[in-house]
């Protein structure tokens, strides 16, 4: 039997295997039930030209083996959420065996040769038991790998095919998966978040893993319907909280309370993949009745495609914002204000180095406090060799996204430095601003980000953050006014400055079409 603890890293054959020596003992066969688990999370941003590499998945999430159970308790999230179902559902009847938990920042694409080592370690991982009566993945479902599409499908594709069909196969998603027809063929289980931003991954493990238990003690008969739509963008910011996604998701829920309803996902797709299977999606998984699970899904698709037309919310260029934040006195004396750097939002995937903000502020807002992140590493390791409190020069940014981004000149003074889950990282002061120089790219989703460098956000009048989304409520306490700045970058939220190469065609709105069904996928 296959030891569950896996800490071996060994890349000179491209595979990782167990390096402890202690067996497993033997499991009742005729009784126990055995899931196997396992995370691989990456969202990635196809127009990125930076590969995302094991050092990444190292900076974020990177266990094997019974470490996965010590994070998964630690961090709360899809993991705990379906150990938590195991606990309530399993009746004493399930064992559990952890693979990996392998997690990292948005970015380009994986690097194929990491990716092939995950894969091998989760198949070799199932390979190598005696007996399986469950799979469980926690996916993000807008995964990239170099030089190839629908990398999540090939993982649950060759789980299929290992396990035979008889297997039960569940995967939990982020809302923004983008859902093909390949992870419909090869899962019985298919579940998405149902928050934006996203608060519910512990309860969309627990629903997962539920589902997955109760089909594995015969509980129930899971039949799912997943709709592909030709829809690209739409509906605002897609904010489950508010107009007009709000009604949607209500919808869900009302639906997910009736008896032979398990699960509605709804999935307003990940715009910045450019892949051939692109496009919003909607599933529905009933008790064995296949007719209503596609009335489900049909309806969450319609009320998505009838409020296409609902615009984003305008935005600012940078000189526009910093002008407004200088009006804004008491927002800033109870507050902050938030710079939502739409352009370069680390969280889609973007090297997170765009220096338009930083440019700026130090034309027009010096003398505004102001945190603003730039990842650099040339930039971070040169000035890592002076100390604190020596003035330096730099060219920053704009190294690695030549296309839409500019180096620029920066001085100033060196006030902390340390070694941080982004690597190298410094804060380097310039009159107001202060700059967190750092290897790794940074999203700020967390207020903690600034605080743990020691800068207090009650002090700021400007905080800059680089992800859409969970800023929104997680800086609740401190954000008087957000302003989403639009610059050129690799994240743009309009679709037609993107550039595609792969993605179905006609799809909404970049062409006109009638109807999301409106000559349905072509080969998917």
């Amino acid at each position: 039997m296959r030891s569950t603890c896996i800490t071996g890293l060994l890349f000179s054959t491209i595979l990782f295997f167990p390096s402890c020596s202690q067996k497993q003992e033997p499991v009742d066969t005729d009784d126990t039930k055995i899931i196997l688990y396992a995370e691989f999370m990456h969202e990635v941003n196809s127009f990125s030209p930076v590969l995302t590499t094991e050092r990444d998945f190292k900076a974020d999430h990177l266990f094997f083996g019974d470490e996965v159970v010590t994070s998964a308790a630690e961090e709360k999230k899809q993991l705990a959420g379906f150990l938590k179902a195991v606990k309530k559902h399993g009746k004493g009847r399930i064992r559990t065996i952890p693979l990996v938990q392998a997690k990292s920042m948005s970015g380009g694409p994986i690097d194929s040769t990491f990716y092939s080592a995950m894969k091998e370690t989760i198949l070799s991982g199932v390979r190598e038991q005696e007996k399986v009566d469950g799979i469980y993945l926690s996916l993000h479902g807008a995964m990239g790998v170099e030089g190839m599409f629908d990398p999540e499908g090939d993982l649950l594709q060759e789980l299929r095919a290992l396990v035979g069909e008889d297997i039960p196969i569940a995967a939990s998603f982020d809302l923004h998966a983008s859902i093909t027809r390949r992870r419909e063929q090869a899962a019985d289980i298919l579940v998405g978040y149902h928050t934006n931003p996203h608060r519910d991954h512990f309860d969309t493990g627990y629903r997962t893993g539920s589902l997955l238990i109760r089909t594995v003690l015969d509980e129930i008969d899971p039949v799912m319907t997943v709709n592909k739509m030709r829809l690209l963008k739409g509906g605002g910011m897609n904010i489950d909280f508010l107009p007009p996604f709000r009604k949607i998701f209500r919808t869900m829920k009302k639906m997910e309370r009736k008896d032979e309803v398990l699960s509605v996902s709804f999935f307003p797709v990940h715009i910045w993949i450019d892949e051939p299977e692109l496009g919003y999606s909607t599933i529905a998984i009933t008790n064995g009745n296949q007719e209503l699970a596609q009335e489900m899904a049909d309806s969450i698709a319609a009320m998505a495609w009838a409020v296409r037309d609902v615009p984003q919310p305008e935005g600012n260029s940078p000189e526009e914002a910093i002008g407004l934040a200088r009006k804004k006195k008491l927002a800033r004396m109870l507050g902050t204000t938030v710079f939502c750097d739409v352009s370069d939002a680390v969280g889609t995937g973007t090297p997170g180095e765009s220096t338009w903000i930083l440019k700026a502020l130090l034309e027009h807002g010096s003398d505004l406090t102001s945190y603003i992140t730039l990842r650099d590493e040339q930039a971070t390791r040169e000035a890592w060799k002076n100390e604190v409190g020596d003035e330096v020069t730099l060219m920053v940014g704009g190294k690695i996204d030549t296309a839409y981004n500019k180096t620029i000149p920066y001085s100033g003074v060196i006030i902390r430095k340390e070694e941080t889950s982004f690597g190298k990282t410094l804060i380097i002061k310039h009159d107001g601003i202060h700059l967190v120089l750092s290897e790794l790219p940074m999203a700020s989703r967390y207020p903690s980000e600034f605080r743990d460098l020691g800068l207090s956000l009650w002090k700021a009048d400007i905080v800059v953050v680089k992800n859409l989304f969970p800023f929104r409520y997680r800086y609740l306490l401190y954000n008087r006014k957000t302003f989403n700045i639009k610059t050129p970058g690799l994240s743009n939220i309009d679709p037609s400055g993107l550039k595609y190469e792969h993605i179905p065609r006609p799809i909404y709105p970049l062409d006109t079409i009638d109807s999301w069904r409106a000559n349905e996928l072509t080969g998917i």
